[in-house]
């Protein structure tokens, strides 16, 4: 059975967000097929996909590697998503479906269960559950496809600390709902905006000083992807 390239790509791009695959290190089709378990085809496609978004570059005389963005690269990202979480939320009120709605006030339930009780082990992918929810509900595939592609980016380039005051920021995921539910699109823009803004200075860029000689020697060490790295 012939595996399909994005669940090839999206296995690709989950080593690379854990760093499984560094930063600047080389991704030959020949290693990646044997490391997945496929043929080279769907690898192939898949780092073309990777490209696109940024994961991946090409390089002359290296071939495909792992993209190196740098602090100012990943600081626009970080604005990107203020402007565009916002614009899927006001989206939402105006599309959102009752199974939306269902799902979105369940995630809200149970993460102010957990903020109040203290356990905080799931409140990262509640929250990152309840962002996803909520873009699909804007009814657009391409901006719910450009807000996923965000996550997985930003994931990669930051660590994101736990917040001091997980119940507050579950009631402001509560508060957007309810203007989701309510068909106010520019009370769910204004929530959103807020939102988002707050959480930014949470974010700690992952690679304060390492060049990315530091990222080849430090993955030498592994079976996967020892080639040489890109220059």
């Amino acid at each position: 059975m012939r595996i399909p390239a994005h669940s090839v790509c999206t296995a690709i791009r989950d080593d690379i967000v854990s760093g499984a695959h560094a930063r600047g290190s080389r991704l030959t089709e020949e290693v990646l097929a044997r490391r997945y378990g496929v043929s080279r085809v769907p690898v192939r496609e898949a780092l073309r996909t990777l490209e696109a978004e940024g994961f991946v570059v090409t390089r002359r005389h290296a071939g495909a590697c792992v993209a190196e963005p740098t602090e100012q690269e990943a600081a626009d990202l970080l604005d990107i998503r203020v402007l565009l979480e916002p614009l899927g939320a006001a989206r939402a009120a105006q599309r959102r479906t009752e199974a939306h709605l269902k799902v979105l006030r369940g995630l809200v339930r149970l993460g102010q269960e957990r903020a109040r009780s203290g356990t905080s082990e799931d409140l990262r992918s509640l929250s990152g559950w309840f962002h996803e929810t909520l873009a699909q509900a804007s009814g657009s595939q391409g901006l719910t496809a450009l807000l996923t592609q965000l996550r997985h980016k930003i994931a990669w380039m930051y660590t994101v600390e736990p917040s001091a005051h997980p119940a507050d920021a579950w009631s402001e995921h509560g508060a957007i709902v309810d203007a989701v539910a309510r068909g106010d699109g520019e009370r769910a823009r204004a929530l959103m905006t807020v939102h988002t803004e707050r959480s930014v200075p949470s974010h700690r860029w992952r690679f304060p000083g390492r060049t990315a000689l530091g990222d080849r020697v430090r993955t030498s060490q592994h079976a996967v992807n020892t080639a040489s790295a890109c220059q």
